[in-house]
């Protein structure tokens, strides 16, 4: 693992550039407004070189691992040289280097002595970007029905916004006094990191930080293909339904599942992953941009060759890794395809398919599938508190599969998400609902000599008003899977119970009305689990019992 830098200035370089990414995480949580980012964390941020290369991610969300340096590169594309300091760029195309329209990017140049260092980027959910629905998840069938698309454009010239562009996206968003303050909160972060560049490049020369950061994502390639190279190779192929687009067929009762089938080939220090065979697009928002697939690929991978967390995850990491699928189907999605749900929903689903695909020749480097949803939860309305809109956005945590020698774990989010509850008091004080109870489901880990995580059961009451909602959930037809002989976990379920008492099972993605009074029920999924239950030891049986973990 030879360098051409001394070990010393390499590694305090190295572990510069990832704080500085760490650190704009704490600058867009201490000044964002809407719950979604100040205490969820559902957001990504980024130091990237002069071309677009990933060169340091946060301690964010890997469902951001592939997506993310194609953002930064569409800005490269479409300004070129005409960058200067003080530019602030936004985007959130997902056919332009973006994921789906609520995760706006904002990138910005970094300079030293007018010398371009490379780039910063915050991509961060914003709980509203228009369409049709509060929180912009309907059921639509193209792109332009999804809510503000943006291409590359320029926010900020000289440090200074630009009142046109700021007016367009105000005016097309449902409360844009918390736009603003989320969109002004990404830039301080991406100004903050910008200083911190140049703060090295004093000390190192701009030339010595680019050649560095260059050598970073070498480094994270060598040591990929190191343990990729330490692994047994194979290949395996795997295939899963998932349970529908959220939109029905004339006369069909029911959403219409499809597939998505891969195959994994290892050897030596590369693997490829390819998807032949995926159905091809549906007319629902669950068609993933071939980025955000590979974002799901990059993760799992990540888990399995680097248990120890040793690579930097960069670019370079990716090197060895190759994600092909077949151009127009579910998991390669083209112009003008909707995709707002396949961000989360198909990135869960290839990160699990790959553990279940590697654990029939890597079975002690697996876990098995965990909940395989971001079990999204919107309401939107005017809140009769003060007259305002609102929109509630929120992910809800199910259960982790289990691993070899250890259960999975409760009420989590899954890796690939990486977010966390948005407090209940927090929730209340901002929206008008009511958080009636949020309880572990027992017996919702899937059995084994190694039990799934269990989900969890959480219900909303609407107050004093009529919030229109949506829900968008994974597996409530396809069950999280269980590996090497183990169980199922419970799968995802979601009914409204209206104020007389009467209770209508709902559809796994789509808009309805909840009049006040009704109350919203979830039960978030189990994962699955590891191992035949027959060796389940006694004890551990004993404990699952006593907490309430037990069915």
């Amino acid at each position: 693992m030879s360098s051409k830098f001394d070990p010393a200035t390499f590694e305090v370089v190295k572990n510069s550039l990832a704080k500085i990414a760490e650190e704009m995480k704490i600058v867009l949580a201490k000044t964002a407004y809407s719950p979604i980012l100040k205490v969820a964390g559902d957001y990504s941020c980024g130091v990237f070189d002069v071309t677009g290369n990933m060169v340091a991610q946060g301690p964010d969300l890997p469902i951001h691992l592939g997506s993310m340096p194609d953002a930064v590169r569409a800005v490269v594309q479409v300004f070129k040289d005409d960058v200067a300091d003080g530019d602030v760029f936004i985007h959130n195309d997902p056919y332009f280097g973006g994921s789906h329209l609520p995760d706006v990017n904002v990138v910005m140049p970094a300079f030293h002595q007018g010398e371009l260092l490379g780039y910063t980027c915050v991509r961060a959910h914003w709980p509203d970007v228009g369409s049709a629905t509060p929180g912009s998840y309907g059921a639509v069938t193209e792109i332009y029905g999804e809510g503000l698309r943006l291409p590359p454009v320029r926010l900020y010239r000289n440090h200074q916004i630009d009142r046109n562009i700021e007016a367009i996206i105000m005016a097309n968003v449902r409360t844009p006094e918390e736009r603003i303050g989320d969109l002004r909160a990404q830039v301080a972060a991406c100004r903050r990191a910008c200083q911190r560049l140049a703060a090295l490049a004093d000390k190192h020369g701009a030339d010595g930080l680019k050649a560095i950061m260059a050598e970073v994502m070498d480094y994270s390639e060598r040591m990929m293909r190191l343990m990729l190279a330490e692994l047994p190779d194979g290949e395996a192929s795997f295939e899963d339904f998932c349970d529908g687009d959220g939109v029905f067929e004339d006369g069909a009762d029911d959403d219409e599942i499809f597939w998505i089938r891969m195959k994994i080939t290892k050897k030596g220090d590369t693997i490829a992953v390819d998807f032949a065979g995926s159905d091809p697009k549906v007319p629902g928002p669950i068609n993933a941009p071939l980025s955000v697939t590979a974002s799901g690929v990059f993760t799992a991978l990540k888990m399995v060759v680097d248990p120890k967390s040793l690579i930097p995850a960069n670019s370079g990491a990716w090197r060895p890794i190759s994600v092909t699928a077949p151009k127009g189907s579910v998991v390669n999605a083209e112009f003008p395809s909707p995709v707002v749900y396949a961000n989360h929903e198909m990135s869960h689903r290839v990160c699990d398919m790959t553990f279940g695909a590697l654990s029939q020749f890597m079975p002690d480097n697996v876990m098995a599938c965990s909940q395989g949803t971001s079990a999204v939860v919107t309401f939107g309305g005017q809140d009769p508190r003060n007259g305002n809109r609102y929109v509630s956005y929120e992910t809800i945590k199910g259960g982790t599969g289990a691993r070899p020698g250890k259960d999975g774990i409760n009420t989590i989010a899954a890796g690939i998400s990486n977010t966390m509850n948005t407090p209940i008091e927090v929730l209340e004080m901002s929206f008008p609902l009511r958080v009636d109870y949020y309880a572990i489901t027992a017996g919702s880990g899937g059995e084994g000599q190694w039990r799934g995580g269990c989900g969890a059961e959480r219900a909303w009451t609407v107050l004093d008003h009529t919030s229109r909602a949506t829900v968008c959930f994974e597996r409530t037809r396809s069950a999280p899977f269980g590996v090497c002989g183990g169980e199922a976990g419970a799968a995802a379920k979601i009914k409204l119970r209206l104020p007389d008492g009467r209770e209508r099972a709902l559809v796994s993605k789509g808009a309805f009305d909840a009049p006040a009074g009704s109350q919203v029920v979830i039960e978030a999924p189990g994962g699955g689990g590891y191992g035949d239950k027959a060796f389940r030891d006694v004890a551990a049986r004993a404990r699952d019992a006593a907490d309430g973990y037990a069915g």
